[in-house]
């Protein structure tokens, strides 16, 4: 059989794609974290190439023989590395990023970020580099930022359409957060509910104004980029109802470009010549999907809040003196409380999806010091906030703890870019 063909019975089936996200749910409830920053030369503040000497691929082989980690490699060049469920993977502009298994508690990711931390400390020394805990490049933008070689990157840059795509790319850094889900309804809940919090946990950890060494005028450069990459596949994932099921997910998938999909580990472009659903019903010059396909298409889409077989809540600065644990505790104690789950909605709700809409744009410029229709978002922020120390708080595991640095933060009414 030639490698481009699928047999029929082999053929992907609108079911198949259902189960991707039913198969998610589950009983345990934990919490997991995607941390990014931005390696810059200790002393010029420059983002380190990929390439050289001292350049992040010799920093990453470097660490795998000290660390005992794993590469991964795409065309044979190192992208990253693993070690049992962690990674540390290599975003576009080289933006260093940990991916943690999902744990029970937030103290257990803190430990293994320390962990992983304690064992880079020594060689990020010897290569005269320091991870910055902020949203976007302070002083290189993406013009002088090389792509690293991976090849999804590649064509990525090539068909992203929007004005600061490149910026996205090659320039910010941000921390996301994975929620588990019981059930459709209890998934459906938790989305509509992340999507409606998305732009004020923006605003809260907004910390990306100065990009090319000038203070830019946004509070989150790094949300003004996202916002003009791709309208076709960021921001909302799907209109809201109140009967939203797995189905209104998979049905924006379905109707979304293709960027690309891969054959024997090459990548082939499509560049949005087809969407998915056209994909499955006619091909695409003589290739036929795959689940893979899907399962790749599902994670070339980036909405603020992405449903995979858990909640991914993506849209926000890096961060760092303990902020970076905020934002985790900010949602496991709304989103695992069915008391906060029905305190947030009751206050969220009274706002429509357009206003929800134009504060995404509002909060890139002001964050905290936004408004959404002639009410100060800042007042909502800690009102969030207190929720989920509440909420934590009667978990007796002190984890309210972590959020501590928002709260007083807030209580200053300021976001990180205030400082």
């Amino acid at each position: 059989m030639n490698y481009c063909e699928v047999k029929a019975e082999e053929r992907l089936e609108y079911n198949q794609l259902l189960d991707e996200f039913i198969l998610g749910c589950k009983t345990e409830q934990k919490i997991g974290m995607e941390y990014e920053r931005i390696p810059v030369n200790k002393y010029g503040k420059e983002v380190v190439p990929y390439e050289g000497e001292f350049g992040i691929c010799e920093l990453l082989r470097e660490f795998a023989k000290a660390d005992n980690w794993d590469y991964i490699l795409d065309n044979n060049e190192i992208i990253g590395l693993k070690k049992l469920h962690n990674t540390i993977t290599l975003e576009p502009g080289c933006q260093f990023e940990l991916s943690l298994e999902p744990q029970d508690t937030i103290a257990e990711l803190k430990l293994k970020i320390e962990e992983i931390d304690a064992a880079l400390k020594p060689l990020l020394e010897d290569f005269e580099i320091e991870l910055l805990n902020i949203g976007v490049s302070p002083k290189t933008t993406y013009k002088n930022i090389k792509l690293i070689p991976k090849q999804r990157y590649h064509i990525m840059a090539n068909y992203l359409w929007g004005i600061l795509s490149d910026v996205m790319m090659r320039e910010t850094a941000g921390i996301q957060v994975g929620i588990d889900f019981k059930s459709e309804e209890d998934a459906m809940r938790k989305f509509k509910l992340a999507n409606l919090m998305m732009p004020f946990g923006t605003a809260m950890f907004a910390n990306s104004g100065i990009r090319g060494g000038v203070n830019t005028g946004y509070k989150s450069f790094r949300a003004l980029a996202w916002l003009n990459t791709d309208n076709e596949r960021c921001g909302f994932a799907t209109k809201f109802n109140t009967n939203m099921c797995f189905k209104d997910y998979v049905n924006t998938l379905l109707d979304t470009p293709m960027i690309f999909i891969n054959r024997e580990n090459i990548p082939v472009a499509i560049n949005g010549r087809v969407t998915f659903k056209q994909f499955m019903e006619k091909g695409y010059e003589g290739f036929f999907p795959s689940i893979e396909d899907w399962k790749l298409h599902s994670n070339l889409y980036f909405p603020e809040v992405r449903l995979r077989n858990f909640i991914e809540i993506r849209n926000h600065d890096c961060v760092g003196g303990g902020l970076e644990y905020s934002v985790p505790a900010l949602y496991k104690g709304i989103m695992y409380s069915e008391s906060a789950l029905e305190e947030v909605e009751k206050i969220l709700n009274r706002f429509t999806t357009n206003e929800i809409k134009e504060l995404r744009y509002n909060v890139a410029r002001s964050a905290i010091h936004s408004k959404i229709g002639k009410t100060p978002i800042l007042d909502i922020c800690r009102e969030l906030a207190d929720i989920s120390f509440c909420a934590l708080k009667l978990e007796g595991a002190q984890e309210e703890n972590f959020l501590t640095p928002l709260i007083e933060m807030l209580k200053k009414g300021k976001c990180p870019s205030d400082k």
